[in-house]
């Protein structure tokens, strides 16, 4: 999800006026309708926390189940666990999870690929620390933590990526005024798609989908791009996509044939002129950002069908600030977003999310989006609330 923004001495680039706070959001050329007003009060409880966490990050560094300092405060980590704090949920670091469970290997791959739950990361090329490719310092914010390989590799198995036009090339981007800059320019896309590659070669019965807020207007340039990064070979066809509902093929049936890349542009054109799938034509999607993070409500994001169209086999659930602050992502991305995502499920006629996105998905109290997958596939393979459950009733 593109963020246009106003760049300030603030981390948060907003522009500030006397009364409140604006900032651009999504491919909008202009204020949303509602703007962020915070009062003082409101303010110092998130400065205060920020202050907090920088400094408990300094002394408690953790990754990898290990915490950089002379004792390790958490022990040591089981495996798909890491050492973590979130001052913002608890005190102390502690192990929370890392890793997604394999509901294909738990439970089965012969549903329809609608019948499964997938952790989604927003603006996955957004990456902190990830340095210049363009050598002008960036000015941008970042959303996730980990490279695109390293989010494979923990279950991650929808990307969102936003694409630009940009020195000639396709590129993945922030955008200011509706352009690719090279302050806000991550990287090429190609070495992403490179990447994507490497995985699916490499994992033979894993299916990845791409979800592109695609601004891209060179002439077949996403085609061109896919095909050289040697994509093409694993694309799922618009042909066999069901448009009035009805289920997908299986999971089995697409790793026998090696149709494990489905990649959904928000371009409508593209459907016809490149065979890549106009994503609002198969799923529904909820708001994003602050509004769709509203405790109670889950309402369509104004592209998106209303979320009760059945007509539409796959339902995308966001959940994640409109500007992120990593510090408090860990409370986010915790019981919060599990309620959202019931919340969300009676908006969707009591259809469960097959994708959850969110910014910094490592981040949490515990279980995290990883245990809110979890739930998800357990309500859609079997309908508990675990999918070890699921397990447990398929070994009676």
């Amino acid at each position: 999800m593109t963020s246009q923004m106003y760049i300030t001495p603030s981390s948060f680039y907003i522009k500030r006026t006397p009364y409140s706070f604006f900032f651009f959001k999504g491919n909008h050329k202009s204020y949303l309708n509602q703007a962020i007003i915070m009062s003082l009060n409101t303010l110092l409880p998130h400065i205060c926390i920020l202050s907090l966490s920088f400094a408990f990050l300094l002394s408690h560094a953790c990754s990898n189940g290990v915490c950089k300092e002379e004792i390790d405060l958490c022990g040591k980590c089981e495996e798909g666990f890491y050492c973590f704090g979130c001052l913002a949920g608890f005190i102390g670091p502690k192990c929370v999870r890392s890793t997604a469970t394999d509901q294909f290997k738990l439970v089965n791959n012969s549903l329809p690929f609608n019948k499964y739950s997938f952790l989604t990361t927003h603006n996955a090329f957004a990456i902190e620390g990830e340095h210049s490719h363009t050598k002008v310092p960036r000015v941008t914010f970042s959303n996730q933590e980990n490279n695109i390989t390293q989010q494979l590799q923990d279950g991650v198995r929808a990307l969102m990526l936003d694409t630009y036009d940009f020195n000639g090339d396709v590129w993945l981007c922030h955008s200011f005024g509706g352009k690719c800059n090279d302050y806000t320019a991550f990287e090429p896309a190609i070495n992403t798609l490179r990447e994507i590659e490497a995985f699916l070669s490499s994992k033979p019965t894993e299916i990845v989908t791409l979800i592109l807020e695609d601004y891209v207007k060179a002439y077949k340039g996403l085609t061109k791009v896919f095909t050289k990064a040697g994509l093409m070979k694993y694309w799922f066809p618009i042909s066999k996509m069901p448009r009035q509902g009805q289920d997908w093929p299986s999971v089995s049936d697409m790793i026998a044939k090696n149709q494990r890349l489905l990649v959904f542009t928000s371009m409508r054109s593209k459907q016809n002129s490149e065979g890549i799938a106009y994503q609002w034509n198969y799923m529904v999607e909820n708001q994003y950002g602050d509004e769709g993070m509203k405790a109670g409500s889950c309402t369509n994001r104004g592209e998106s069908s209303s979320l009760n169209d059945e007509t539409k086999s796959l339902v995308l659930v966001n959940y994640f600030r409109s500007v992120p602050l990593k510090e408090l992502s860990c409370v986010d991305n915790s019981a919060n977003l599990m309620k959202m995502l019931r919340t969300c499920n009676d908006a969707a006629g009591h259809r469960w999310a097959n994708f959850v996105a969110v910014d910094y998905y490592k981040r949490s109290e515990g279980g995290g989006a990883f245990e809110a997958v979890d739930m998800l596939n357990g309500e859609l393979l079997c309908g508990r609330d675990d999918v070890h459950a699921c397990e447990a009733l398929r070994l009676r």
